[in-house]
């Protein structure tokens, strides 16, 4: 998942909205109504490449709405509709901050399971060795024993993890929510003087059960109890509230993202800035080769079927190695400090990995009767594409300009 808004060509913009939909498509067999934008990073245009893609909303944060023109009239508690016709559902801060919050929400509760205690690090070696990588390095294990016990309690002072306490914790956390919500629904309507209030709860897939791992249990007890212990709120997709013929307020939401201050600064700063020249060369390059390959005009007729296959086979690698340098994570790890080494390097490899594919897409170009390539450059692309397989399904040509 790119950051939208700092991905330089409107053809690796569209490639990463088409691919999301293409993707969904395989998983789900049908189309999708919405999307949630890599780190909710909008700009004004890219609702054009969403309706492009039949994208009906997305989601985005919560000053995307507050600050468009012109102001919302309900908050962020209700969408709104671009000028193209694509909504927009922003994000309501306080449920994120009781559900997401490792500091004042539900995860941080000291009967909840510890995430960075593991017995990989606790267990004696000679215990562990058996089950350890080649190198033998400690690492995370995912056998976990402890609970949080206390946000200034030491790893080594953490109490033993119960499984019964943090159940009956996540059931109790769970009808907190629903009795908030319940409030929070009263207030917004008196407020709006009875246009039926939406609170909008988009959190990551990987908060439940990995970050937080009682976080399934809270969505299991959150449901059951929402529909068999009260009838004041009903559970809604964004697609439901389209549905619902409630009507919507036009109006052009503002550049914004979820990261720090709201803007793009997590992604793009005096640490991380070193990155984009890179990035954008091979998304302009992409292009470019695309255009070159795509089998309209440009590919000579007489053109090996071999030398073709082999050209599809790099193009569609280059394409996923230009994918994963996009990845929003690794400037975002970047500045955050967490992995900064870890993250420069994935970057680096995956730029370096495009530019190998490029030479033997240009050795190709040279030569186009020729399906030739050395031992070693047909080895190298066997290895690359072995290690970066992610989407089997892609098709370069949706680079095109």
């Amino acid at each position: 998942h790119g950051f939208m808004p700092l991905i330089s060509t409107p053809e690796a913009r569209r490639a990463q909205v088409q691919l999301a939909v293409a993707n969904y498509r395989k998983h789900f067999g049908r189309s999708p109504r919405g999307i949630w934008l890599a780190e909710c990073a909008y700009e004004p245009g890219i609702e054009t490449l969403l309706k492009e893609a039949g994208i009906e909303y997305f989601i985005a944060d919560t000053h995307a709405l507050l600050y468009g023109d012109p102001r919302p009239k309900f908050g962020v508690h209700a969408p709104v509709v671009c000028p193209n016709g694509v909504a927009v559902f922003a994000r309501d801060v306080e449920t994120s901050q009781q559900v997401w919050s490792a500091e004042i929400g539900y995860p941080g509760n000291d009967l909840c399971r510890e995430f960075y205690r593991d017995i990989g690090w606790d267990a004696p070696m000679d215990y562990l060795k058996p089950h350890l990588h080649a190198d033998g390095a400690r690492r995370h294990l995912g056998l976990k024993y402890h609970r949080i016990t206390g946000k200034d309690v030491p790893q080594q002072a953490k109490k033993p993890y119960l499984p019964s306490l943090a159940r009956e914790k996540v059931a109790e956390n769970a009808m907190h929510f629903i009795g908030e919500r319940i409030k929070q629904a009263y207030k917004l309507r008196e407020t709006f003087e009875g246009h039926p209030p939406l609170v909008v709860s988009p959190y990551d897939a990987e908060l439940f059960g990995h970050w937080w791992f009682e976080g399934p249990q809270f969505i299991d007890f959150f449901f059951r109890k929402l529909h068999w212990d009260q009838s004041e709120i009903v559970a809604a997709t964004p697609g439901d509230f389209l549905d619902s013929g409630i009507s919507i307020q036009r109006q052009q939401p503002t550049a914004s993202s979820w990261g720090e201050a709201g803007y793009y600064k997590v992604w793009l700063n005096e640490g991380n800035s070193w990155m984009y020249p890179y990035q954008h060369d091979a998304e302009r390059r992409m292009t470019e080769y695309a255009n070159k390959w795509s089998g309209d005009t440009s590919v000579p007729t007489d053109t090996a079927a071999s030398g073709n296959e082999l050209a599809r086979r790099i193009l569609n690698q280059m394409a996923r190695e230009l994918l994963l340098a996009q990845s929003s994570d690794w400037a975002f790890q970047i500045y955050q400090g967490t992995t900064v080494e870890y993250s420069s390097r994935r970057f680096q490899s995956h730029i370096h990995r495009f530019n190998l594919l490029a030479e033997m897409l240009d050795t190709l170009l040279a030569d186009p009767q020729s399906s030739i390539l050395s031992q070693h450059s047909l080895d190298l692309l066997a290895e690359i594409e072995s290690r970066d397989n992610i989407f089997p399904e892609l098709d370069f040509r949706i680079y095109c300009g």
